[in-house]
């Protein structure tokens, strides 16, 4: 028998989650909620966090340039360091724009 609470995945509770350039040298994220009361959960389990972003995607915490939990908008957003310029030889993703995948599993604990 187990203890484990039902969860949710990120991609079910959010209204959008996005990638995209942000200059030259970094690319951030948008998670985007509804309404206040998805936010709050999200915010609350704290599993959306730098640190686990940092997991996530197999970098250190020192790469997430900002992490910011933005109530006004119900939004969590970030921003990470690449790898290599965009559009350098090698880079995988000259916009960005496909990087938002893994968050889109992230198991969100539900109350009760």
């Amino acid at each position: 028998m187990t203890d484990s609470k039902p969860t949710q995945k990120l991609v079910e509770i959010a209204k959008t989650i996005r990638s995209k350039n942000a200059g030259v040298d970094k690319i951030t994220f948008d998670v985007i909620f509804r309404n206040r009361a998805d936010y709050e959960l999200v915010r609350r389990s704290k599993a959306l966090t730098r640190e686990s972003v940092a997991t996530l995607y197999g970098i250190s915490p020192k790469r997430i340039s900002d992490f910011v939990e933005y109530d006004p908008a119900c939004a969590i957003k970030f921003t990470i360091y690449r790898n290599r310029p965009s559009g350098s030889a090698g880079d995988p993703d000259i916009f960005g724009a496909q990087q938002y995948a893994p968050l889109m599993d992230i198991e969100i604990p539900l109350p009760g």
